[in-house]
């Protein structure tokens, strides 16, 4: 197989986790990037303790896509709503043993995905909401960038 994805990559994209949808989730979101053409479904379960007991993804992409949706998945799953809004696309990328320049996109899109899916459960539940979550979220969209293949 390809040298330029680490062995980690690989398997995530070979053997992906937590692919499908969660039955009655709370929170959903569908990103995509119009450049390459990525696009990225992500579901949660979301417990009264604000806590995420299922995430899954459903991908239509590259490799590096499908492995960064994946190992998000095993990131996020069981954090509380805070502790996920912290998640970056860096996460994604260190936890994958890194991605090529060209592929960091899908980190990003991966992290915008979570990010999504939580602002959609904010409008769902404001009482869930709070002036800290929404300044991480505010947050976060600012720091990503506006090119959707340059590197976070």
């Amino acid at each position: 197989m390809s040298t330029m994805y680490t062995d980690k990559v690989m398997d995530h994209f070979m053997n992906p986790r937590n692919m499908g949808e969660v039955e009655n989730a709370n929170a959903v979101a569908q990103v995509g990037n119009p450049v390459c053409g990525d696009v990225m479904r992500m579901t949660l379960r979301i417990d009264d303790d604000d806590r995420i007991t299922d995430i899954k993804f459903k991908t239509f992409g590259c490799g590096a896509a499908i492995a960064s949706s994946s190992i998000m998945t095993e990131i996020i799953k069981g954090m509380t709503i805070d502790e996920a809004l912290r998640v970056t696309n860096k996460a994604v990328t260190d936890a994958l043993g890194g991605l090529p320049a060209q592929k960091r996109h899908c980190s990003v899109l991966a992290e915008e995905g979570i990010h999504n899916a939580l602002r959609a459960f904010f409008e769902e539940h404001p009482e869930r909401s709070t002036p800290e979550r929404l300044e991480l979220l505010a947050k976060a969209k600012k720091r990503r960038p506006e090119d959707p293949h340059a590197v976070a």
